[in-house]
């Protein structure tokens, strides 16, 4: 991409841990396989936050955060089929589509994965050139509906991978954005789910979201795991905590699956005996593909997911620079924040 001097626009910077702005960046010009788009709205999940914090791992600064996305085009190579004024959910996972992963059906675990707002600056600005590959028809979703398609994605993607269907027990350890998409799509399929966390009002968040599920307070879960001693067939991890995850494998069931979804520096360890006892299968999920895009969209359009139930905060990129911090020191009450661009 060829930068343009001579016209700048303003995007929403961290500009080093712990400090954001506005600022006025040099306008790029599209590629050939490129397009160039508006956003019009950016979720913040909690790799933003991270971001802002210095929390997050293999990150250079000062980046242009930005991954969940709602885009309008601007321009687009004359060959792609894609409709200039419309509106797309983007796919922020850039993969080089020639590696290991990629040949086999796996761009979201690509080894050259440059992931949009995080390896590569992303969507919280006035304008962003993207390969134009990475753009999914929106098929008439709002631009709040499509700009949460890619985080709801990520847990339709994890319990896809872990092949939850309706005769399973579902425990999903963690009632984030994260935790709550997984709730949602594993109780899409008709398993029994319980939803745990250590916050009573986030469940009571919770169960207006998805009220098939059971909540259960973490504090709780010792009298749970001896109430069924069976365990659960799937367990699922949103949690980003080391302890969290190590407590999670006694929870799983003889012959279960557990899933680790979210993602902490560092090792983590289990008793090797009682993960063989079990015969436990150990799932690692990353990102989403193509056709969680798709079945999110999918249930959106099905009215399985309100966007307006699920944005509890909004701001604009203005006024991000004061709300994204408060928020990142007390993310208790939010859902999901979104920034109008």
């Amino acid at each position: 991409m060829k930068v343009n001097p001579m016209n700048t626009v303003s995007a929403l910077v961290v500009t080093e841990p712990g400090h954001i702005a506005i600022e006025e960046r040099a306008r790029l010009t599209p590629g050939p396989d490129d397009v160039l788009v508006a956003p019009l709205r950016s979720g913040i999940c909690g790799t933003d936050y991270h971001i802002f914090e210095g929390n997050q791992p293999f990150l250079s600064y000062p980046r242009v955060m930005g991954h969940e996305l709602a885009v309008k085009v601007l321009k687009a190579p004359a060959d792609s089929g894609i409709a200039i004024g419309e509106t797309y959910v983007v796919n922020p996972y850039v993969a080089c589509g020639s590696c290991v992963a990629c040949r086999k059906g796996k761009p979201n675990c690509c080894t050259r994965i440059g992931v949009l707002g995080v390896h590569r600056d992303g969507g919280m600005a006035k304008e962003l050139v993207m390969p134009a590959r990475n753009l999914v028809p929106s098929q008439g979703l709002s631009a709040d509906e499509c700009a949460m398609v890619e985080f709801l994605a990520i847990g339709a993607h994890a319990v896809r991978r872990s092949g939850v269907g309706q005769e399973d027990t579902v425990l999903v350890v963690g009632a984030g954005p994260i935790g709550l998409g997984v709730a949602r799509f594993a109780a899409l399929t008709g398993a029994a789910v319980t939803l745990t966390d250590r916050d009573q009002a986030r469940l009571d968040m919770a169960q207006k979201l998805i009220p098939e599920c059971r909540m259960m307070l973490a504090s709780e879960i010792g009298a749970l795991d001896a109430e069924t001693s069976e365990g659960f067939d799937a367990v699922f991890d949103a949690t980003g905590s080391r302890a969290s995850i190590e407590a999670g494998f006694r929870f799983v069931a003889h012959g279960g699956r557990y899933c680790l979804v979210s993602v902490v520096k560092g090792d983590i360890t289990f008793v090797d005996a009682d993960f063989h006892r079990k015969e436990m299968t150990l799932l690692g999920s990353r990102n989403a593909i193509d056709a969680d895009f798709e079945q999110v969209i999918a249930a959106i359009k099905a009215g399985h997911v309100r966007a307006e139930d699920w944005i509890t905060h909004r701001t604009t990129m203005a006024a991000a620079v004061t709300d994204l911090p408060l928020w990142a020191k007390d993310r208790s009450r939010v859902v999901k924040a979104m920034i109008e661009i």
